[in-house]
């Protein structure tokens, strides 16, 4: 009974509450189960990896030791190809060495070529690879080792059956192999200390074929760490060269130097990449010729710790995610709720007739949406006969300012025209014209246009010249220059007429008889530059430093208010680049140019 109640309360008639639980069991399971898959693939991915790190470093430890290797046997293969070499290396090792000074010292007088020196030869093997500590001719048949060690000295040593187990040992190691250094032979040339592995090879008299010695050289093992290059760092386990008794060449952990490897089981394994033998993955490799084997042991739990971080930290990633993925929704859904449970109660209200019932909830989302149009509508059903009452008296106040707007104008201009008609009718032609281009200059002014261009511009000032050079007849003349297609470019409306109007204001001499403004307009890389140039009484130095002050930093106090405002409202519009550059000289005149942004041609669509 007591399920039964809880599904009763919280679950059977709330939907919300079902919306919680639902997706709670899909995202643990989801969440779960992909942290699974995931843990899956990272950990066999980091496991191949680490795989993939141990077979590379048996490699290259394997190549290294096979190219000492080929590196001692290439030097015979040099003795044996070069015939004068092969003889006097035979010699040596069948003779004493006084025997075989004097024989190199008979052929170099009796022959005219010198023939190769094999203890010359051999030095200079050892010269040439820095990784070799010593290298000896043993010779069978004088029992003596000549001896050369890396740091260029050349040595005989007795080795004779009586005195020394050297001759026995050697005997039983005739085949050429990769071992570990001989102890006597060691003992024999006071070998120096640390881990060195041997490469062993026999030297054949060419002619008959017989045994008549050993090529042995001592390689130092500390010199493989070399070739691992950047895996010397990422391996696990230990990495062991071991000889074909089982004897350990190099070891990474240290442990078996001049030991026998205690493992046989590991060594002798069929198996060569990344099976496990005796709770050990092993990865070898095995040079037939040389008899050395690279083997590579990590423990399983060693390999397992490589992913044992990476299991961590997938778990809290899952528990983390599960977190967010169950608390984050159900305070977001229970909030959800709570705003719905807060409509329904506000509906509630209205249908019991409280028109004057508002949901305060100024969210932008669905809810908020439908609480505003909630809100919007009361506003509109406690409105309606008001707002419908008001809508109406508006739109006649709009059309009468409409109709008041057209008819203004239209009086005006046709009262200028009664004027104008009035005193060309009673002779007065000049003031005819004069109220004529005001009453063009007018229209312009009043006349709103989507786009003001220079032309539009140019005609304005041209009409507002044309009053003045009426007025003063003989005494003033301008002149306008604009290339055809400049005269489209879009414009500020009023940016060249004031500057015109403080000529004719302040600038022009009405005692004189040239007065003359010119306006010029170029294009000037991206600006239009237009530059007005009059011959008037110009402008005192003080009062240039006052105008120049107050059109960089402009205040209601400052005075030319027309200059001012071209430049306020270029700066404004388009930055700081564009505006005005003021020149003048006292009784000289004024130059005042303008720098216009380039907006290009006007909008063929508007009139």
């Amino acid at each position: 009974m007591f399920p039964g109640k809880l599904y009763r309360k919280y679950l059977k008639n709330n939907l919300f509450m079902k919306i919680i639980l639902l997706f709670s069991v899909i995202a643990v399971v989801t969440i779960i189960t992909f942290s699974y898959l995931m843990f899956l693939l990272m950990s066999q991915a980091v496991v191949q990896r680490q795989m993939e790190i141990q077979k590379r470093t048996v490699e290259s430890i394997n190549s290294y030791i096979e190219q000492k290797y080929d590196s001692v046997q290439s030097m015979m293969r040099d003795v044996y190809r070069d015939t004068e070499l092969t003889a006097n290396t035979s010699y040596l090792l069948e003779h004493p060495y006084e025997d075989y000074v004097r024989y190199r010292l008979d052929r170099y007088f009796n022959e005219s070529n010198a023939t190769t020196d094999t203890v010359q030869f051999f030095r200079n093997q050892v010269e040439d690879d820095p990784d070799i500590r010593s290298l000896m001719l043993y010779s069978a048949a004088e029992q003596q080792l000549y001896v050369y060690n890396d740091q260029g000295k050349f040595q005989i040593i007795s080795t004779n059956a009586a005195h020394s187990f050297v001759p026995d040992a050697l005997y039983l190691e005739e085949e050429g192999s990769v071992t570990a250094p001989n102890t006597w032979v060691s003992q024999a040339i006071s070998s120096p200390e640390g881990p060195m592995f041997t490469v062993r090879t026999p030297v054949n008299n060419k002619i008959s074929l017989r045994n008549i010695g050993q090529l042995l050289v001592y390689f130092d093992a500390s010199e493989v760490w070399g070739s691992m290059g950047n895996y010397k760092d990422d391996f696990k386990g230990k990495i062991l060269v071991l000889a074909a008794d089982g004897d350990v060449l190099f070891d990474t952990s240290g442990t078996y130097y001049e030991k026998r490897y205690p493992y046989p089981e590991q060594m002798n394994s069929a198996y060569t990449d990344g099976e496990e033998v005796g709770g050990m993955i092993i990865t070898k490799q095995t040079h037939t010729q040389g008899g050395f084997t690279v083997l590579s042991a990590v423990p399983k739990q060693e390999l397992a710790a490589t992913y044992r971080g990476l299991r961590n930290m997938i778990f809290i990633i899952c528990l983390i995610c599960l977190l967010f993925a169950i608390i984050t929704p159900t305070l977001f859904i229970n909030n959800f709720a709570r705003r719905t449970h807060k409509i329904i109660k506000f509906t509630r209200k209205v249908k019991n007739g409280d028109l004057d019932a508002r949901i305060t909830d100024v969210r932008e989302d669905e809810l908020g949406q439908i609480s505003k149009s909630f809100n919007d509508m009361l506003d509109e059903l406690n409105l309606h006969i008001d707002r419908v009452f008001k809508a109406e008296i508006k739109q006649k106040h709009t059309e009468i300012a409409a109709l008041e707007a057209r008819v203004n104008p239209h009086f005006l201009y046709n009262t200028l025209e009664v004027i104008r008609m009035r005193a060309i009718s009673q002779g007065a032609s000049d003031v005819g014209e004069m109220i004529y281009s005001l009453s063009v200059l007018f229209k312009s002014y009043v006349h709103q246009k989507p786009k003001h261009t220079m032309k539009d511009e140019l005609e304005a000032c041209r009409l507002y010249l044309e009053l003045f050079r009426i007025r003063y007849k003989d005494k003033f003349s301008y002149t306008m220059e604009c290339g055809k297609e400049l005269t489209g470019r879009v414009v500020l409306k009023m940016s060249l007429q004031p500057i015109i109007e403080n000529y004719i204001l302040h600038g022009m001499r009405v005692d004189k008889n040239d007065n003359h403004i010119s306006v010029a307009v170029a294009k000037d890389g991206k600006y239009l530059r237009a530059v007005v140039t009059d011959n008037g009484r110009g402008i005192a130095p003080d009062r240039l430093v006052q105008l120049k002050e107050g059109l960089l930093q402009p205040d209601e106090q400052s005075e030319s208010f027309g200059l001012r405002s071209i430049h306020e409202r270029l700066k404004l519009l388009y930055g700081s680049e564009y505006g005005i550059e003021l020149q003048s000289e006292a009784g000289t005149g004024t130059t005042v140019t303008v720098y216009f942004p380039d907006l290009g041609e006007d909008d063929p669509n508007h009139v």
